[in-house]
């Protein structure tokens, strides 16, 4: 019973120092995750076994961390450290450096804005499109990070305010980001502890997420259409706006990059028939990403986001705590008897509360710490446990957009616009953002209750 108590005040000590953004959060988690290794495991269960299950070393020298029976029916990390997701994770980081490196982002954002004639409407809903699109394959926070950047120089050019258009494009991201495994950070924990496939993502949160965009489309337009229409008919000067091919440094290095990240993509759509796990995928794209940099490897692999990666592992380690001392099964069996057992209900309160909770804490750990809860109410019914994971996706994933504070997204967003001078206040953010969360919870909510649960 002490140990569950102190694993638990450990626990909500991380999330409180990580909500007030006082310590960077990569020394908050590896500091807590420290304190359950040596106080919770070491000083008050005396359990070394404890220890070496959560660090997991052991999973790295096993061949199933790197290729599974693709008939198998074995899920993935249960407790500790999930080293698949932090290779997978550091791998795409590589991948997506490199992509950035040969321009084709920029490349990519001034082709669409030409296509479309940079007109104010349809370049509004094709980039809402693009960050989708792109949001399932690539980090949400490298897909901000560029579009905004884009989005406030194409504004400056076409005389158009850009916080609607930025405000969208972050909505999107976290958007597109809940229909794959990898997504978004929450997603990539859920399927590989869980081993669910890329294809399981897009075949389920996939469905939900192609509805609910083509509502929030019509929204963000609706809710933009008079400032839309008006930046149309402000005189424009077109020959000021850089040319596509300009963002390309090294077509050599371009044309790979894009080969590189079809070949990831493919690799991850059909890594459930290949058996090659994500951090074997991973491992491999961020090999070859460095072959093909040649001298410029060193310039990628230092620009490689660590702190994040050390995030994860103090993360891992926290929860861990929670598990081994069993609070995570108590909150578990907690649900179930508020549900009675009941699907329906069990679904509606893991999405909305996941909902509610990201809106203010980082969905990361909040999804961390759900997958063993989700997979204890589940018991050993595996069609329980799809059902409560798709939902459990949505609800961090989508929850998070409702506040400046949500996602990493929103942060990266509205610092790309405050740098240029438009400062987006929590007032103006949740204005637009919280009713478009609300409209896709709603849409998700009753796609699960019609599909898996009547």
């Amino acid at each position: 019973m002490t140990a569950a108590v102190v694993a638990t005040i450990i626990f909500v000590a991380m999330f409180l120092l990580i909500v007030t953004e006082k310590i960077e959060r990569h020394f908050v988690t590896l500091g807590c995750g420290a304190l359950t290794l040596a106080v919770v495991f070491g000083v008050i269960m005396k359990s070394g076994k404890a220890v070496w299950d959560t660090l997991a070393f052991k999973s790295l020298a096993t061949l199933d961390f790197w290729w599974a029976d693709p008939n198998s029916s074995g899920h993935g990390n249960h407790g500790g450290i999930d080293w698949a997701t932090i290779i997978f994770i550091a791998g795409m980081m590589v991948m997506v450096e490199g992509m950035a490196k040969s321009g084709f982002f920029r490349w990519l954002c001034l082709l669409l804005a030409k296509l479309v004639n940079y007109k104010s409407v349809p370049l509004f809903i094709t980039f809402m499109i693009m960050s989708t699109i792109l949001a399932m394959f690539i980090d949400s926070i490298t897909v901000i990070l560029f579009l905004a950047a884009i989005t406030v120089e194409l504004a400056k050019l076409l005389k158009f305010d850009p916080v609607p258009m930025i405000l969208a494009e972050i909505f999107c991201a976290n958007l597109g980001g809940s229909a794959t495994m990898c997504g978004d950070p929450p997603n990539i924990i859920i399927g590989s502890a869980l081993g669910y496939s890329f294809t399981d993502f897009l075949t389920n949160t996939g469905l939900i997420m192609v509805v609910s965009l083509v509502a929030i489309i019509f929204y963000f337009y609706m809710a933009n259409r008079k400032a839309l229409r008006a930046a149309d008919m402000i005189e424009k000067d077109f020959s000021a706006i850089p040319s596509p091919t300009s963002a390309i440094k090294n077509k050599k290095s371009f044309i790979i990059s894009i080969a590189i990240f079809l070949l990831a993509v493919i690799l991850l759509i059909t890594h459930a028939n290949t058996g090659l796990s994500v951090a074997t995928i991973g491992l491999g794209i961020a090999v070859i990403t460095l072959i093909f940099a040649g001298r410029g490897m060193f310039k990628i692999i230092k620009l490689v986001d660590y702190k994040t990666l050390l995030f994860f592992v103090g993360l891992f380690i926290v929860v861990g705590g929670l598990e081994h001392t069993g609070v995570l099964k108590i909150i578990a069996d907690f649900i179930a008897d508020i549900s009675g057992g009941n699907l329906m209900v069990m679904c509606a309160i893991v999405i909305w509360v996941s909902a509610i909770c990201s809106a203010f804490v980082d969905n990361i750990p909040f999804a961390a710490t759900m997958v063993p809860i989700i997979t204890s109410l589940a018991g050993a019914d595996a069609g329980i446990l799809a059902t409560l994971a798709w939902s459990l996706a949505m609800g961090t994933d989508i929850g998070g957009c409702a506040t400046p504070i949500g996602a990493s997204a929103n942060v990266v967003g509205t610092s790309v616009a405050a740098k240029n001078g438009y400062i987006i206040s929590w007032g103006r953010f949740c204005k637009q953002s919280v009713p478009a969360t609300i409209i896709v919870l709603v849409i998700s909510t009753l796609i699960i209750f019609v599909r898996y649960c009547i």
